[in-house]
Order: structure tokens, then sequence, then C-alpha cells
């Protein structure tokens, strides 16, 4: 396989989603932030974080909230740098209410494969822990588990 650089192709985007799936499915911070350039620009939800310091501190606090996450994302378009995906994730709160959280993402590289854009838009529907999709142990998605599609989500 190619580079996972700009101009992307349909396997190297359908790469370049996974390995961005598989770093947040880590819930390392650290990890997640080499993935964008040093002076990212994010819109997620309400909150705009820039570069990787602000990334890693917005990480840190997600998934203190987002507890047993688990992520799945699908390549929904492509075009030269940029990346347009749809996702679904699960967790809980503190109180043990389950939430699956739907979006959209769209993404834009530099000439390295650095994500120097992201743009967030998403949605959380409670959820009672026997509607839970997402049961494989906590990190990487198993290459066998059902893709969003698959689940009719």
């Amino acid at each position: 396989m190619s580079p996972l650089i700009p101009p992307f192709t349909e396997e190297t985007a359908i790469a370049k989603v996974r390995a961005a799936e598989d770093g947040w499915n880590s819930r390392n911070p650290a990890r997640v932030a080499l993935a964008y350039t040093p002076d990212s620009i994010w819109r997620n939800r309400s909150e705009f974080p820039v570069g990787r310091e602000e990334i890693v501190a917005f990480l840190t606090r997600k998934w203190q909230k987002e507890r047993e996450y688990r992520l799945i994302k699908e390549l929904w378009a492509f075009r030269a740098n940029r990346i347009a995906v749809r996702f679904a994730y699960e967790w809980h709160d503190e109180r043990g209410q389950w939430y699956r959280s739907y979006g959209n993402e769209n993404w834009e590289f530099n000439a390295e494969g650095l994500m120097q854009r992201r743009f967030a838009s998403i949605n959380d529907l409670p959820i009672q822990p026997e509607e839970r999709r997402f049961h494989w142990p906590q990190g990487r998605r198993p290459d066998d588990h059902p893709g969003l599609s698959d689940l009719g989500l």
C-alpha cells in the first residue's frame, strides 16, 4: 500500500480512517495528537482547540467523562487532501448512563499526511445497556467486528 498521504486513493483513504479510529480507541491523548499538525485547528461541539497541547488537554477531559469509549469510523467521501467520515461511539458517564454518539467529521491534511483541520458535528443519544452494539474489549476494534453500515448505523 502507498503511504497514507495526499492525494488519497480509495484504499489509502480507508486506511487513513481506520488508523484514526485505532488511535482514538487507544484513548491515549498524546498518541492521538501526533496525527495532527502542531498548529491543527479543530471544531468539536462547542470547543475549538488549536494545536497539539490543546488537543491533548481536550482529549484528556473527553475520556475522563466518556468512560468505556468505543468508536467506529467509516469513510464517507474523499478528494485530494480531504476526507469526510461518519462515526458512532458508545460510552457511559459517571452515573452509568450509556450513550451512542453519532457524528460527521471533515478532515484536511498537509502534504506529510498530518491533519491540519478537523471539523466535527456530534449528537448524543441516551441508550439502555442492552442497546449497546460495541462490545469488544477496550482498545482497537477487532478486524472481524462489523462496521457502521453492517450494524445498520
